[in-house]
């Protein structure tokens, strides 16, 4: 009955559904490149190139962009972003084969990529009775399961039906359909953020340690999964033909672990504090990722892929709540885009380091996956005592009624 009562909840199925739209070009973008790319016969180099400029630029202009938002409001952020990262996949898409086109339109569409992430979670507290807020965190956390299957799926149908360039296309008019609905939407069109801390200065949300503590142990998460990945890709080479699907099998059992967490989650009324559960998550995920250190047989290997998924939503749904309260007066926004960034670079050096250690063993691959959230984990469990809320800063703006 929680899910039922917040999807009937005035503005959430717009909001949730203008999101998931405008999300998809990040699950698209890393595989639609290196298709468009190789198939204008650019080498790999340039290809990891044009990757590599579009994930640094997302991770430096989420917490700008959210900046803004906490300064200016949503909507003229997100269309003007949603026009400009279009204007990237534009030029990918024009010229995938040219030495200069191909990484700077992929560095504008990381740059500009629309913070939906943020201003949703954001403007969660204005659209949701608080008791409902658990909820509505956990069925966004779920959301992003979807967004990790869907996004390669779009991309491998787009590109066999008519080509790598059409899904860069799609990609873009994903993002400005997304940041549309969003933006035009009654909560995203009423929202300010309160009266901003004098005492963040040029640091923003970062002025906060406990903040700080958690966004470099959700790294740990990031790490965790990025090396994940690469555990089952050389997996599956491994034991070709034995699973049906290989890789791709492993990979989206591990995400409909973390959706059906996720939802298991969000319908429990927790009576531990926030901060408490977001350890306990934390360590719960590396306790499923050490089985994986096994490496047993495909079908078993299929079980434990489901079950170190279990618990990434739920962590990063306590996560969301926790953030909203650690961050200074007036940064929440940013202090969002700061989780995705740091989670984003957790898991592209989780990613790198793993390939490395992938032609020697993949156990030492498994055992880099199940490091990087134990280490993540233990931080979260012995910084507990900073993740208290931040002081309200005076005279916050009242934000005006959306329901």
């Amino acid at each position: 009955m929680g899910y039922l009562a917040l999807l009937r909840a005035p503005h959430v199925t717009r909001l949730l559904l203008g999101t998931l739209l405008g999300r998809l070009p990040a699950g698209m973008t890393a595989l639609v490149i290196a298709l468009a790319l190789r198939e204008a016969g650019a080498p790999y180099g340039r290809i990891g190139l044009a990757t590599a400029a579009y994930a640094i630029s997302a991770a430096v202009g989420g917490p700008v962009l959210g900046r803004i938002v906490d300064r200016t409001g949503q909507p003229r952020v997100l269309l003007a972003s949603a026009v400009v990262a279009g204007g990237g996949y534009a030029l990918l898409a024009f010229a995938p084969g040219s030495p200069l086109a191909a990484p700077v339109g992929a560095a504008i569409a990381g740059l500009a990529m629309p913070p939906l992430e943020p201003c949703l979670r954001s403007l969660w507290p204005d659209v949701v009775e608080e008791e409902q807020l658990d909820t509505a965190y956990a069925f966004d956390s779920a959301s992003q399961q979807i967004l990790y299957v869907a996004g390669p799926l779009a991309v491998a149908g787009i590109a066999g039906l008519v080509s790598p360039v059409a899904a860069l296309w799609v990609a873009a008019g994903l993002g400005l359909a997304g940041a549309l609905i969003v933006a035009t939407a009654a909560p995203a069109r009423a929202w300010r953020a309160p009266v901003r801390a004098h005492s963040t200065g040029l640091l923003g949300p970062l002025r906060s340690p406990g903040l700080v503590f958690l966004l470099v142990g959700l790294a740990g998460a990031g790490w965790a999964v990025g090396s994940q990945n690469v555990l089952f890709i050389a997996y599956a080479e491994h034991h070709a033909g034995a699973l049906p699907g290989g890789a791709g099998t492993l990979l989206a059992l591990a995400a409909l672990g973390g959706l059906l967490g996720a939802l298991a989650y969000g319908a429990v009324r927790w009576r531990s504090t926030t901060a408490t559960r977001t350890w306990v998550m934390a360590l719960a995920m590396a306790a499923s990722y050490l089985p994986l250190v096994a490496l047993p047989g495909p079908y078993p290997m299929a079980a434990l892929a489901f079950l170190s998924g279990i618990a990434l939503a739920p962590l990063l749904a306590a996560a969301f709540v926790l953030v909203a309260e650690l961050a200074p007066s007036g940064t929440v926004t940013e202090a969002f885009a700061w989780l995705v960034t740091l989670f984003a670079t957790g898991n592209s050096l989780g990613y790198a380091v793993s390939g490395n250690l992938a032609e020697g063993s993949l156990r030492a691959v498994a055992l880099c996956a199940a490091g990087g959230i134990a280490l993540g984990g233990l931080l979260l469990f012995g910084a507990r005592r900073w993740f208290h809320p931040a002081p309200v800063a005076p005279a916050l703006a009242q934000p005006v009624p959306v329901g």
